[in-house]
Parts: C-alpha cells; sequence; structure tokens
C-alpha cells in the first residue's frame, strides 16, 4: 500500500470547562518537517505531539492547528515597574523644585506611562490539559492517515495504467526492433546496387549489417526496462516509505528510454520512445505526491 503526502485531518474534544481542537494538514515534502501552531503553555509537550504525529506520517510537511477554549487556562497577573515608577516620582519632584511648583503628585500622574503598568495573562499548569491535546492529536493524525491511504489508492491506480501503457510500447519496440536490422539490410543493398551495377559483395552487406545489428540492439534496454517495471511494481505492495525508491527507478527506466532511442535510429521506434517518455513524466509528477 502506498500513501499520499496530501492529506487533512481533525479531532476535537470537550471538557467541561474547557476544549482542545487540532487540525492537521500535509503536503509533499523531501523529508517529514512538522511546524505546530500552539499556545505557549503546551510548548513543553511539543516533541511529544510531533512523535505521535511521526507514528503515522514518515514523509511530507505537516502543519498543525492547536486551539484551546475555556476557562481556567489563564489567570490574570497585574506587573508594576516599580524601578521606573520611582524614576517618574522622583523626576515629577525635580520638575516641582525647580519651578517652585506646589501642586500634589497623584495616582493618575504616576500611573500616566503605559510600560508602568501592564496585566498579563499566565497559563496555568494542567496535566490533564496536556493528555487531551496528545489524545486529540493522535485522532487527528489517524484521519489524516486515512485520507492519505484513499489519496495513495488512486495515485497507484494512475501509475500503473501509465506503467501498463508503457509495458505496451516496449513489448511493441521488442517485437519491431529485428524489422529495423533488415530494413537497414535492404537499404544498404539497394545503395550499394545503385553504384556499383549489380555486382554486390554479399560479404561486405553482412558484416555492415553486423555492424549495425551490434550498434543498433535494443534487446538489453528492454529487458532492464521490465525489470524496472516489475521492481515498481513490488515496490508498491510494501509497507515502507518508498517514494525516493520510486523517484530512483523512474530515473533508471528514462535512462534506458534515451539509450533505446539514441540507439534504434529508426522513426517508428522513436514514436514509442515518446510515447514512454510522455508516460514516465506523469508518472513522475504522481510519485513526487508519494511518501
Amino acid at each position: 500500500m502506498i500513501l499520499s503526502m496530501t492529506g487533512f485531518g481533525q479531532a476535537r474534544k470537550e471538557m467541561e470547562s474547557y476544549s482542545v481542537t487540532a487540525e492537521i494538514k500535509s503536503i509533499n515534502h523531501r523529508f517529514c518537517e512538522i511546524n505546530i501552531r500552539m499556545p505557549r503553555q503546551l510548548l513543553v509537550i511539543e516533541d511529544k505531539i510531533k512523535k505521535a504525529i511521526m507514528e503515522h506520517v514518515k514523509r511530507g510537511r505537516v502543519e498543525v492547528f492547536l486551539t484551546i477554549e475555556g476557562e481556567g487556562l489563564v489567570k490574570k497577573s497585574l506587573n508594576i515597574d516599580w524601578e521606573l515608577m520611582d524614576h517618574l516620582y522622583h523626576s515629577i519632584k525635580d520638575i516641582q523644585e525647580k519651578y517652585n511648583l506646589t501642586d500634589m503628585i497623584t495616582t493618575q500622574q504616576l500611573l500616566s506611562l503605559d510600560d508602568i503598568l501592564s496585566i498579563d495573562d499566565v497559563e496555568l499548569e494542567n496535566n490533564e490539559l496536556e493528555l487531551i491535546v496528545i489524545e486529540v492529536i493522535q485522532v487527528a493524525v489517524e484521519e489524516l492517515k486515512m485520507m492519505r491511504e484513499v489519496e495513495g489508492k488512486k495515485l497507484l491506480e494512475e501509475i500503473n495504467n501509465y506503467l501498463n501503457q508503457i509495458e505496451n510500447n516496449v513489448n511493441a519496440v521488442y517485437q519491431y526492433a529485428p524489422h529495423v536490422v533488415n530494413q537497414y539490410q535492404e537499404r544498404l543493398a539497394k545503395r550499394i546496387n545503385e553504384y556499383i551495377n549489380g555486382e554486390i559483395d554479399d560479404n561486405r552487406i553482412l558484416t555492415e549489417v553486423a555492424i549495425f545489428a551490434e550498434k543498433a540492439d535494443v534487446s538489453e534496454e528492454l529487458t532492464r526496462l521490465h525489470s524496472h517495471i516489475s521492481q515498481f511494481k513490488e515496490a508498491t505492495y510494501t509497507n515502507d516509505s518508498i517514494g525516493r525508491k520510486l523517484d530512483f527507478i523512474i530515473q533508471e527506466m528514462n535512462r534506458e528510454i534515451n539509450t533505446i532511442g539514441s540507439k534504434a535510429n529508426d522513426s517508428k521506434i522513436a514514436k514509442h520512445v515518446v510515447e514512454m517518455k510522455s508516460l514516465l513524466e506523469k508518472i513522475k509528477e504522481q510519485v513526487q505526491n508519494i511518501e
């Protein structure tokens, strides 16, 4: 079974005083990269969250969105910058003395600077919350995996269709290739006959044909192509992360197809080569989405 690197999963759990929601989406990527957006109080379990995800995801760029709603998660904290307060107080006193001012210093004057007084949210420790978050993440990532499995099946159907078409072209080239040598022999004999008025040296023709046949022989490349196709299909039935392996096999297949095109030097085989390269490019596009 192959897995797509594209998927989406979400989960939510409601408690008495709060709720936790997790959304996970993934796209294709060379490696496994996990980015998490969550409240600061959950940073202590970031590694646990990543570990829970990596049990199901081996490759892909994963975006995680964690939200927490409810009461009892934070408390308000009043902070006063006493050093700045002292500086403001003494500055006001200096001004009064310098200009002989007698008005009283008010609380409003002391709090006139925004930086003196601040009210912050302090996130409370909650062991139960951490357990709930991991539980919600596991449900969401399992849903993500299910979607990746469904997408993987669709990718495999398309890829197998393209592979079968390539295999048909390989078989067609295999059957037609011997005719290339025969046609070359006929053209060579006709050309020699035009120049020497019917006195043909059969040994010379056979020698030239043998040299051409060796250069134009693509049987080895066709055999390797069959082997690569079999390897590709076998790989898709494993449970491992196979995207990189499939990409390597595609490179090898492309090399063999290019060699066939350059060695055969025939218009009909060239058409099959173009068709195989087009199909292989479609497979390559699909493989980019496989884990």
